[in-house]
């Protein structure tokens, strides 16, 4: 069974804050999004892409894996997560 578009987001985002991710993805869609996070679809993950850019470009000053982050959460459009 495929995974949903949340669980993606949050498997992508372990990968870079560990333990971390579920609560930030909760958070990042519940109060930038306005839904919860079982509601997350496909057509949501650009304006989430963005929110998580902006947010984790605060904890750190590594553009490249800022960028590198955003692009994968973005991969999960095409299904390449």
């Amino acid at each position: 069974m495929p995974r949903d578009v949340y669980q993606q987001a949050v498997l992508v985002t372990r990968d870079y804050l560990g333990p971390a991710a579920e609560r930030f993805i909760r958070r990042q869609v519940n109060f930038h999004l306005q839904k919860e996070p079982e509601q997350l679809t496909k057509s949501d993950i650009p304006q989430l892409a963005e929110w998580i850019k902006v947010s984790i470009a605060i904890l750190t000053e590594d553009r490249s894996m800022v960028d590198e982050f955003s692009k994968r959460i973005m991969d999960i459009i095409d299904g390449k997560r």
